[in-house]
């Protein structure tokens, strides 16, 4: 990693803050907190030097230090600079918990299993670090360089690692080169490591330059150096003596990277022809392994004296691995050396590399050493694409896939394994690929099936790129092309192409609900039908037979799902998460079928805990969030919203806003809600998401109807009833109702009660049944009113929608004080004050005081706390803790170490004044109810 050839303190002139930055986050570190920091800058701005800096500073501070590089040419080798990371800690494989030891085994190839989640990776990272810092007077500095060329698979891992670090006393700093989009460590303290300023830039040339320079020369070289270090020390170095003295060189319109390859690869010129084949196989040869460049070296009639030379010219170590002076050196010799030269040592090396141990370095070598196609090699990249996939290196898949694809004579054969390269892409997330590999399929004869399967994929493109309008039409064309070529394949397709347009809703340009239903009823539903079977004829009924004619088929669709989890058999899992918005949780919410609801989001969490789901569990957290937000649990629900925001951001996935909305308008956060609904609103208007659209509309009517607006309220949640929106329709229509009614609009509250009266008679749960009752009472008189308000709080007395229960007691209270029936209307509106107050829906709560107020009873503003607030995190802690879970149990929930569950606990019992979990009993109000046994279904 060190720079050979001149001294630490020239290379870190006009480096204080970076150093002060290093030297706090090892303080930090050696204090027992964890400390992260990401180095950015250009290349030969100086960042290896600051990790060589933070070596040496930390190895006399006692810490211990591993350092690990990314190599652009190993990028597509899955998890194999997590593998140099792990390293020193593998001797404690058998410390961590048997589902994250397992899964870090099968990563690595150390044992065979299914592909392993990059969650649980990550866990087991994360615990082996924690394991390694047990004694803190040796804290752990884990220095990570050229991090923008590590395989994606490691990069996705370190930066989940690296936002759970909190009480473990580890430094981890990565470098990396400002280009590209580097999201796994967005929101990671950063520190850019930019150009030096020019007086400094002056000192730093004048260090590295022994002859007199001209002064017209030194300011040309310091303009075109832009202060980057690198070139400034090495751009004097391409110039004649003459050049130096006289002032006759003259700029170029290189960059200064351009120059510093320059220097570096006229040095490699300058050595002899056996010094420069083993620099370049050493350049081919990312793992840096001595005996193996030697084994390939020998096979090339190298002799042993070349590395003299190659080690005296300065860039190079060979030691106990072989060690550029710099990436840009590697870079250099590589890219400037001819492609058959590059291919014979690609060819050396491959057969220098064991085909048992090490089989797919061994392909990717044989592959780089083609000159044209070979099936045999192409043969082996297919094989070495399944083994990375197994080991969950989509990524890498891809890039063997795409590679075998390029490399099969056949024309035929190449077009499957192109569009396998495609398919794999897709769950990759890489569009690029993607789009290279079926412009390959498409060049080839494509049979009937093949081309209706590219048809497919590019609509599946479209879909993952933005989930809006385009999608459907093309998702249905793909299903109709593969009837009658194969309707499983067929009916997979219909599934994702009614959950296409179920989110593009209104803004949809092409085909509705309805066409896409038609089509699903015209394929054959198989004699054993599969979960995406059932669920597509679930919707396909709904769109087709109306809301009460595919009432049975929904309910048939939750029912075998909740067998399923039940039972363990998770039929067509990676399916029902590709379905998106046709998952069962919305389906259950359109049924009001609440204990649907709660069982299913309380799995689904159990599940994608359990498998690590990368980008299930942000989801499933949402779905269960919206079911606690709905039960009156809002502090739970927002610490879930919290969680899957966490998540979302450590694995790089775009944060889901739907139930944030929600939670949002219940509690009348009006500032933050309107934020969020207006950033909502556009977001959808952009992709074409009609869906989100809806939900927007219905979170500002729900929000209005809180704080009293209904005329806000009315204009809101007649657009949000302009489209039957899965899942949460018959909410909208609740909010229309009351506007309606308290806006005097009579005929249109009237309009909407039939439609809902639609919905709840066929579904006739108690939620749906109480419903009913309420939105009747708000558009009847008299004693029929009264009547109705008693059965809405019975029938939601017996459910779990607890928000609504508050709300009929609510409005029974109004009507009751309009009634001048004060006595009775104080009881109701009490009680559903203390109840939204406890709650935090802070609209509906002073609705409810101002009415009390108005009976002559006073009621004051409740501030919803005894002077002591807990993060999301510490109450959700506190609860798990106070129900009997151990720290491993918490840490492994919330995806933290047990260090952190630690570290958290001491700080929540500072804040309450306790001493013991026990204690918590005393001071915490007591779980809400059903909350103990859900958090043990989901841990």
């Amino acid at each position: 990693m060190s720079d050979v050839g001149y001294g630490p303190q020239a290379r870190l002139l006009g480096r204080s803050e970076q150093v002060a930055a290093i030297d706090r986050a090892l303080t930090t570190a050696q204090a027992g907190s964890a400390e992260v920091l990401v180095l950015r800058g250009e290349s030969g701005m100086g960042k290896t030097a600051l990790l060589d800096y933070t070596a040496d500073r930390a190895a006399g501070l006692g810490f211990r230090t591993w350092v690990i590089a990314g190599i652009e040419s190993e990028m597509q080798l899955p998890f194999a600079s997590l593998q140099q990371f792990c390293a020193p800690m593998l001797d404690r494989l058998g410390d961590i918990p048997g589902p994250q030891r397992d899964a870090l085994s099968v990563a690595f190839g150390l044992k065979a299993g299914p592909s392993p989640n990059r969650f649980l990776v990550g866990m087991a990272v994360l615990g082996l670090l924690a394991g390694a810092t047990e004694n803190p007077d040796r804290p752990i500095a884990c220095l990570v360089d050229d991090a923008q060329w590590l395989d994606d698979g490691s990069m996705q891992v370190l930066g989940f690692v690296a936002r759970r670090l909190m009480a473990e006393p580890v430094a981890l700093i990565f470098a990396l080169r400002d280009f590209g989009d580097h999201r796994e460590t967005t929101g990671l303290r950063e520190v850019v490591v930019e150009g030096l300023p020019e007086h400094d830039a002056r000192a730093l040339l004048a260090s590295a330059v022994p002859v007199p320079l001209d002064p017209l020369v030194r300011d040309r070289i310091i303009a075109e150096a832009r202060g980057n270090p690198m070139a400034l020390l090495n751009l004097p170095r391409t110039l004649a003596p003459h050049e130096l003295a006289g002032g006759f060189w003259l700029p170029g319109n290189q960059k200064p990277a351009s120059y510093i390859e320059n220097t570096f690869h006229q040095r490699f010129l300058s050595l002899p022809e056996g010094s420069r084949r083993l620099l370049l196989t050493a350049a081919a040869e990312p793992t840096g392994d001595v005996a193996l460049l030697w084994r390939a070296a020998s096979l090339q009639d190298i002799p042993t004296e070349a590395s003299a030379a190659a080690e005296g010219s300065g860039l190079v170590e060979f030691g106990t691995g072989v060690r550029f002076q710099h990436p840009l050196a590697r870079s250099a010799i590589y890219r400037r050396t001819s492609a058959p030269d590059r291919r014979a040592a690609h060819r050396a090396l491959a057969e220098a590399t064991d085909p048992v141990l090490d089989p797919d370095r061994r392909a990717w070598h044989r592959a780089h050493a083609a000159g044209g196609p070979d099936e045999s090699v192409a043969a082996d990249l297919e094989r070495s694409a399944q083994r990375a996939r197994d080991r969950g290196g989509v990524a890498a898949a891809v890039a063997f896939l795409r590679r075998s694809a390029e490399l099969t004579p056949d024309p035929t054969r190449r077009v499957t394994r192109a569009l396998a390269a495609a398919q794999v892409g897709i769950d990759a997330g890489g569009a690029d690929p993607v789009h290279h590999m079926l412009a390959v399929a498409e060049a080839g004869p494509l049979d009937a099936l093949q081309r209706a399967w590219l048809e497919r994929l590019r609509a599946r493109l479209v879909f993952a790129r933005a989930r809006g309008s385009e999608a459907p039409g093309l998702l249905l064309e793909a299903a109709r092309r593969l009837t009658p070529l194969d309707p499983d394949l067929a009916r997979d397709t219909l599934l994702e192409a009614a959950s296409a347009a179920i989110f593009a809703g209104r803004l949809s340009e092409g085909p509705m609900e309805h066409e896409v239903a038609e089509a699903a009823r015209a394929v054959p539903t198989p004699t054993a039908p599969r979960m995406v079977d059932v669920l597509l004829e679930g919707i396909a009924s709904l769109v087709l037979d109306g809301y009460a004619g595919g009432v049975p088929a929904l309910r048939n669709a939750l029912h075998a799902v909740r067998r399923g989890q039940r039972t363990g058999v998770q039929a067509d899992g990676n399916g029902l998460r590709l379905a998106g918005a046709v998952t069962p949780e919305p389906l259950a919410s359109e049924l009001w079928d609440d204990e649907a609801w709660h069982d299913l989001a309380a799995d689904d969490v159990r599940i994608a805990r359990e498998e690590g789901a990368l980008a299930a569990l942000p989801l499933a957290l949402n779905y269960q969030a919206c079911f606690h937000v709905h039960a009156g649990e809002f502090t739970t629900a927002a610490s879930l919203l919290d969680e899957a925001a966490a998540l979302s951001v450590a694995v790089g996935s775009p944060p889901i806003r739907h139930t944030s909305l929600v939670l949002a308008a219940w509690r009348a956060q009006e500032s933050e809600a309107m934020d969020l609904i207006r950033t909502s609103m556009e977001e959808a208007g952009t992709r074409g998401e009609g869906r989100a659209l809806g939900l927007a509309e219905y979170a500002t009517a729900l929000l209005n109807n809180g704080l009293g607006r209904y005329d806000a309220a009315m204009a809101a949640a007649t657009s949000a009833c302009r489209y039957e929106d899965l899942g949460f329709f018959g909410w909208a229509l609740i909010e229309l109702i009351e506007a309606a009614a308290r806006s005097g609009r009579t005929e249109a509250g009237e309009a909407a009660l039939d439609r809902l009266v639609e919905r709840t008679q066929a579904s006739g749960t108690e939620w749906a049944r109480g419903a009913e009752s309420l939105s009747r009472a708000l558009m009847s008189d008299g004693g029929t009113a009264d009547a109705l308000y008693q059965e809405a709080r019975r029938h939601l007395e017996h459910c779990r929608i607890s928000v609504h229960l508050a709300r009929a007691r609510l409005l029974h209270g109004e009507w009751l004080r309009r009634q001048a029936r004060r006595q009775e209307s104080r009881a109701e509106l009490r009680s559903a004050y203390t109840t939204f107050s406890a709650m935090g829906a802070a609209g509906f709560a002073e609705r409810a005081r101002r009415e009390l107020l108005a009976t002559g009873e006073t009621a004051r503003r409740r501030t919803g706390g005894a002077g002591v607030e807990l993060t999301s995190q510490e109450a959700q802690i506190a609860r798990m803790a106070q129900s009997g879970y151990t720290n491993r149990e918490i840490a492994d929930h919330l995806f933290i170490s047990p260090r952190t569950v630690e570290w958290h606990l001491g700080n929540l019992f500072a804040k309450l004044g306790v001493t013991s979990r026990r204690q918590l009993r005393s001071v915490l109000s007591p779980l809400q109810p059903g909350m103990a046994a859900n958090q043990r279904r989901t841990g």
